[in-house]
């Protein structure tokens, strides 16, 4: 039997925390500070088993318009997350990058961002986004703005675009697309998730709340992802 191929690059819709909540009986918050704890889990065992880039959908442009309580909980979830990078996660060998208009945040929590990806930066190991303020549409917009920028200014001629070119202004910049995308929760959508990058990765649905996640879970999309043959428009 051949061995199985590992995804290069993975993407993660961390969906389900406030319905994982709601069947445990317990506040929106406790299903986010559950979700995150198996983003750790998740996180590792992905390094462990060598995906090279996992990007992870933490928080995107539409989120802020859930209640402020719950808003201001996630906040304060990836203000202990980083200082737990910043104390512990450094241990591992694992470079963490945040794609997302992180401008939009608190400048304390900016500041953490910043120290985190400084921190992280001579890593060897798998390269982790973290989606925080992130939106695809928004991210293709920002990438067209910044080319608008580059002709006008003559750095670039408008002859020159093509989709290499422009995938030089996302987000993602130097790293492949997704080979593989997953979201538990039940939900069949996108959301907004790297629209431009997804074209051609494989998708897998899973009626798993994320806190409910497990490492054999991921082991079992990864199967699924073999078991599909890719043709990228091909025969």
């Amino acid at each position: 039997m051949p061995e199985r191929e590992i995804p290069a690059h993975v993407g993660i819709i961390m969906d389900g925390n406030g319905r994982w909540a709601k069947k445990h009986f317990q506040p929106r918050s406790m299903g986010h500070r559950a979700g995150a704890q198996n983003f750790r889990t998740i996180t590792r065992y992905a390094s462990k088993i060598g995906v090279k880039h996992l990007t992870l959908y933490a928080f995107s442009t539409e989120n802020w318009s859930r209640p402020a309580e719950e808003v201001g909980a996630l906040m304060g979830l990836f203000k202990d997350y980083l200082r737990e990078a910043l104390r512990d996660f450094m241990d591992e060998n694992i470079r963490v990058r945040f794609i997302g208009d992180v401008e939009g945040f608190a400048p304390d929590l900016q500041e953490l961002i910043r120290e985190v990806e400084e921190a992280s930066a001579p890593k060897t190991g798998m390269v982790l986004n973290l989606a925080m303020n992130y939106g695809g549409r928004a991210e293709i917009v920002r990438a067209a703005a910044a080319f608008a920028r580059d002709a006008q200014a003559g750095r670039v001629a408008p002859s020159q675009l093509d989709e290499g070119l422009f995938s030089r202004y996302l987000y993602t910049a130097g790293q492949p697309d997704p080979d593989l995308i997953i979201r538990p929760s039940g939900e069949q959508r996108i959301s907004n998730f790297l629209l431009w990058q997804c074209a051609y990765a494989e998708f897998v649905y899973f009626d798993i709340l994320w806190p409910d996640f497990k490492p054999q879970d991921l082991d079992r999309a990864i199967d699924i992802y073999n078991s599909r043959q890719r043709r990228f428009g091909g025969v």
